[in-house]
């Protein structure tokens, strides 16, 4: 039989063999016990539910905070109506992925200049305001 092309090609070995990493189960601080649904593999991080997310989150203590949510190596915050991807990234941080920090939000140079002019607008009309004030 013949090699496909996928097996061929090294991308694509290389991104299997990443997804079959084995990753380290955490356990619970309280019961000692590893969540069920906690990823055995990087593929099975990536196909975690919201739902998924939400019950490990809860069952880490990340979900409702208690006394034992920074007890936790990289503790998070949780919000339950996050997108599915902004949950597994909380997830992951949580877990010690790399990759799964928060992105940072670069503003474009239109956003920029209209916070500019808003910033300006209201430090004028405080000015006046205050101008007119000052005989109080």
């Amino acid at each position: 039989m013949e090699a496909t092309s996928s097996s061929r090609n090294p991308k694509f070995q290389n991104k299997i063999s990443q997804m079959a990493l084995r990753l380290s189960p955490l356990v619970s601080i309280t019961t000692g016990d590893v969540h069920p649904a906690f990823p055995s593999t990087l593929l099975n991080f990536w196909l975690l539910t919201g739902e998924q997310c939400d019950e490990i989150a809860h069952f880490y203590h990340q979900r409702t905070p208690s006394i034992y949510t920074g007890h936790y190596p990289c503790p998070i915050e949780w919000r339950t109506d996050a997108s599915l991807d902004e949950k597994r990234r909380r997830i992951g941080r949580f877990m010690g992925l790399r990759g799964c920090e928060s992105p940072v939000r670069v503003q474009s140079e239109v956003e920029i200049m209209r916070e500019a002019r808003e910033a300006r607008t209201r430090a004028e009309e405080q000015e006046i305001f205050r101008q007119k004030m000052r005989w109080y």
